[in-house]
């Protein structure tokens, strides 16, 4: 790697490959704050994509141009660069490093052959950054390491290799190493000493980039001696991965490898998984034509990083369920494509960021649109055909026109109205579909509101393209609340879709407090006698009724006996009772939340002739029901969930100290595999309404948890109180 360069692509024109061998699929995963965009920018501009200034012909950035991007200078959403290098086509996956913003992880992980790691030099490898690269490790994606920001005062480039080689390769290290050294330039009055070049180990060259332009030259004998060590231990890493049993052989007795076939070796690891080397690159300083290790960035990515026809068979089956053959990367095969990404223009409407997996797609055709699985999210199942608009490649604010999209490209296609994130495209006479991508469930929820008419009139619509758009967001209409919940990833997750609603969509929501579904119940046994009578002049109305309330275990809902004797209840007149205290029990009868686990027996009562009648009986029988509550111990139950999280080791205590602090019960840990735990407990819903937000702070970014239902139970009487006198006032 580094011996040879290649020609960059021209700039101004959408980049097409006629073949799956001429593409890569690259994603970028890091920390926020690890410089992606940056390097994204850097790689553009050696490529020839932007001129000096970072801009493409229109003076737009080739990322982060979306405008809710500029306003909070942080990447937020997936963004696709294609670059061109040595005849190439480079799909460049830009990925949002905020934890919140996962979704869009996800769907670069789903679109991409390989990633790049991206740290830093100065802030090192947060948990989140481990937690990816294990996922990674566990499906053998390829993956190589850059570390970034070596302008920092603080940053040291042998310990951040050293760093990456204990956390990244912890299972073996020496598959994790560099494959080049730092040249330093004169050190400055900080005593900071800038990264001017770079030492191949393998070549044994220099390219030095203090010119402002890449210049290749011979070392010299001190800086041939710094990388003796470093290019053993290289070269080492390289044999033991290699298929030639016989290299280590050769190598240990002494004999001089050729450079081609350790470079061929190292691709080959590099493709397979199973190697991962370290680089290094900074941006372009001004008025230069080339950023510091880009080149050889891209010669990796070109070299070593695997076609989309070296991808395993796709696994797909009918939209019934069916099975179906794997399909391949042949352009020749039948259509298999996936909507990665989807997003609304303001000029051309709904437009989907897709992998084509097998086939060709093509502008104007008929496709099958196929989406399963996301039915808990608010995405219904749904099988339909559409007309594909236009296909395009993204590049800055601009799309630039596309003619097809073959096997192991992506494209942006315009009008898919049905077509949402996570969906399959496929022939309409051949049918296909995907399996779904894992996508974290959203746990924090956020309660709207309309802020006026004119935003209740449009709310609906928008919340739709919002769900359609992402599938990280979870839209519940909560039949016992009454709320509108958007189930969200984190708070910046929150102020990201009420910012879209607002400037996207031009609808204003307001945040409310988000209710749990509190229940009530009796504990004990009551009576209540509801009088209903009253005379003016005309038909009166007349009803008496005597009810005995008894509770009942959990789950038992409400029962109605009548015990009535004596006719004293015309028969007529018993459902009218009956329904009368259920829709008293549905309102509530202490705290206005519904009556749950109790059995009412209505047991006497007397009626008028003429002024009875079946209204008078239902008024009655709720009276009945709230007399009986006035007279009796009421509890209020909560909900109580069942929360699964899991934490490496370091945090278990924290974790667990923090549940006790939150009235929950642990029953139960056990490991989940090497350095992590999984803590059970049970804990009532009102306590972990930010748990989302709050466990990610305990656990430094790494833990994750799953909650479901178990049950409601009686909340401890003095919360119980304070909930009743805030229900009082109206709060």
């Amino acid at each position: 790697m580094g011996a040879t360069s290649h020609q960059a692509g021209a700039a101004g024109r959408a980049l097409t490959a006629d073949r799956p061998t001429s593409v890569r699929n690259v994603v970028l995963v890091g920390h926020s704050g690890a410089g992606k965009t940056t390097l994204v920018e850097a790689l553009a501009l050696t490529a020839g994509a932007v001129n000096r200034a970072g801009r493409v012909e229109d003076g737009s950035t080739v990322s982060d141009h979306d405008e809710i991007e500029h306003r909070r200078h942080r990447s937020v959403q997936l963004s696709l660069v294609p670059v061109e290098w040595g005849g190439i086509k480079i799909n460049i996956l830009d990925t949002p490093g905020y934890a919140d913003f996962v979704g869009e992880l996800r769907a670069g992980l789903r679109a991409a052959d390989a990633a790049l790691f991206v740290v830093s030099a100065a802030d090192g490898i947060d948990g989140a950054t481990r937690m990816v690269w294990d996922e990674c490790e566990a499906v053998g994606m390829p993956r190589a390491i850059v570390v970034t920001h070596l302008e920092a005062a603080r940053s040291d480039y042998a310990q951040m290799t050293g760093v990456c080689g204990e956390i990244f390769g912890a299972e073996d290290p020496d598959a994790v190493v560099p494959l080049y050294l730092p040249l330093h330039g004169p050190a400055g009055p900080d005593g900071h000493a800038p990264v001017t070049g770079l030492l191949g180990l393998l070549s044994r060259r220099v390219y030095d980039y203090g010119s402002g332009e890449r210049v290749e030259r011979d070392p010299d004998p001190a800086e041939l001696a710094l990388i003796a060590d470093a290019r053993s231990r290289l070269i080492e890493g390289i044999i033991a991965e290699s298929e030639d049993e016989s290299l280590m052989d050769r190598y240990l007795g002494g004999e001089d490898i050729d450079l081609k076939t350790l470079v061929d070796d190292l691709e080959r690891a590099v493709a397979r998984g199973t190697f991962h080397p370290v680089l290094m690159a900074a941006p372009a300083a001004e008025g230069a034509r080339q950023g510091l290790g880009t080149v050889e960035l891209l010669e990796l990515v070109t070299g070593g990083f695997p076609t989309p026809a070296e991808r395993a068979p796709l696994a797909v089956t009918a939209p019934d369920g069916s099975a179906r053959p794997p399909v391949t990367c042949d352009p020749e095969g039948p259509l298999v494509a996936e909507v990665v990404k989807t997003s609304s223009d303001p000029y051309v409407g709904r437009v989907s960021l897709v992998r084509v997996f097998s086939g060709t797609l093509l502008p104007e055709a008929t496709v099958h649109v196929s989406g399963h699985g996301l039915a808990d999210r608010g995405h219904e199942d749904h099988d339909v055909d559409e007309r594909t608009g236009a296909l395009s490649s993204p590049f800055g604010k601009h799309q630039r026109p596309l003619g097809r999209c073959i096997a192991g490209d992506l494209a942006c296609v315009a009008k898919l109205t049905h077509a949402e994130t996570g969906d399959t495209l496929s022939a309409k006479d051949r049918p296909l579909l995907m399996e779904p991508w894992s996508m974290p469930d959203p746990l924090l929820p956020l309660a709207v509101e309309a802020h006026g008419k004119a935003d209740e009139d449009k709310l609906s619509q928008a919340l739709a393209r919002l769900v359609a758009e992402d599938p990280t967001l979870r839209l519940e209409q909560n039949p016992h609340t009454r709320q509108l919940v958007l189930w969200c990833l984190g708070e910046a997750h929150q102020d990201l879709v009420l910012e879209r609603l607002r400037t996207r969509y031009g609808v204003q929501v307001d945040p409310v407090h988000h209710k749990v579904s509190l229940r009530e119940t009796f504990g004990a046994e009551a009576t209540g006698r509801g009088r209903h009578v009253k005379q003016s002049g005309g038909h009166g109305q007349f009803a008496i009724c005597e009810i005995r309330v008894e509770p009942l275990p959990a789950g038992s809902g409400v029962e109605f006996v009548d015990k009535v004797v004596g006719g004293s209840v015309p028969r007529q007149f018993i459902p009218s009772v009956e329904k009368g205290v259920r829709a008293q029990a549905a309102r509530g009868v202490a705290a206005g939340y519904p009556l749950v686990d109790v059995r009412i027996t209505l047991l006497d009562g007397k009626a008028h002739s003429v002024d009875s009648s079946d209204a008078a009986f239902q008024t009655a029988g709720a009276l009945a029901l709230r007399e009986a509550a006035a007279e009796a111990t009421m509890h209020l139950l909560e909900p109580v969930a069942e929360l699964d999280v899991l934490v490496p080791d370091e945090f278990v205590g924290p974790v667990m100290s923090d549940l006790a602090g939150r009235r929950g019960r642990v029953v139960g840990s056990d490991q989940a595999g090497p350095g992590r735990t999984r803590v059970r407990a049970e804990i009532p819903e009102i306590e972990i309404g930010r748990y989302a937000v709050e466990l990610r702070s305990v656990s430094h970014g790494t833990g994750g948890f799953r909650r479901s239902y178990a049950r409601h139970e009686p909340m401890p009487p003095q919360l119980a109180e304070k909930i009743r006198e805030q229900a009082e006032k109206g709060t």
